[in-house]
């Protein structure tokens, strides 16, 4: 099944990028995004996590395709396929560095990019990437402390609105930050403090305290709407009724 396979599309020709994205979500596959710059890319992949990066070699901007993978795979290991129209051996041995599953060249047709594709499809399903290092989260008081870029950073709870999953992942929302950790959402909810925390979906988290509105099937923080599980309504409206 190639619906569960999310790609994001690095491509600094929109109507390049727009094809593709069409052609892929033809085939089937679920497109996270196109962004035209490597600095975008960075930012998107650590906020949503693809499963297989698209990437142009040659982008525009301060850093190009191959910069954009090394700076990605700092902090992920993603299988990727380069976009180029570059034959020159001096490129490919610098994109060989970064160890891409493929080289898709320009101009491109439909068969190959879908050959392509489910050749590292194949390999995703046979040998699929290994979990990455659970980061550090230190939970004291009215604060936890996560590692990021190097150092261990303090969060104040109360800044948090709430907690998104994405498989191995979690986000942490606040009104000015965003936090990228490598972990899961059942180690978020063991750490938190349960008097403000509740997990009201299999992909939330929720701080209590900063709930706007709540209706039969969501509920809202700030603008985020965000859904309300089966199994979670009932402890959510019991927690509510005793604050």
């Amino acid at each position: 099944m190639t619906d569960d396979i999310k790609i994001l599309i690095v491509e600094d020709d929109m109507i390049i990028g727009a094809n593709l994205s069409m052609q892929l979500t033809d085939l089937g596959y679920d497109i996270l995004g196109i962004v035209s710059r490597g600095e975008e890319a960075i930012v998107h992949a650590k906020i949503y996590p693809p499963d297989i990066l698209l990437l142009d070699i040659n982008l525009k901007g301060s850093i190009n395709g191959i910069e954009t993978a090394k700076a990605i795979q700092q902090f992920m290991d993603i299988p990727i396929i380069y976009l180029t129209a570059n034959n020159d051996e001096l490129t490919f041995e610098k994109a060989r560095e970064t160890h891409p599953r493929a080289f898709i060249t320009k101009p491109f047709n439909k068969l190959n990019l879908q050959r392509t594709l489910a050749l590292v499809v194949e390999q995703l399903k046979n040998h699929p990437t290994p979990p990455q290092s659970v980061q550090t989260l230190e939970v004291l008081y009215d604060r936890i402390f996560v590692r990021h870029n190097g150092k261990m950073e303090k969060l104040l709870l109360n800044d948090i609105l709430y907690i998104e999953a994405d498989r191995n992942y979690c986000t942490i929302i606040t009104s000015t930050e965003i936090f990228v950790l490598t972990c899961t959402l059942k180690t978020m909810e063991d750490k938190l403090p349960k008097a403000d925390f509740l997990r009201v979906h299999r992909s939330f988290i929720v701080n209590l305290t900063k709930l706007d509105v709540i209706a039969d099937a969501h509920l809202e923080i700030g603008r985020k709407v965000i859904p309300i599980g089966k199994s979670h309504k009932e402890v959510l409206l019991n927690r509510i009724h005793t604050i």
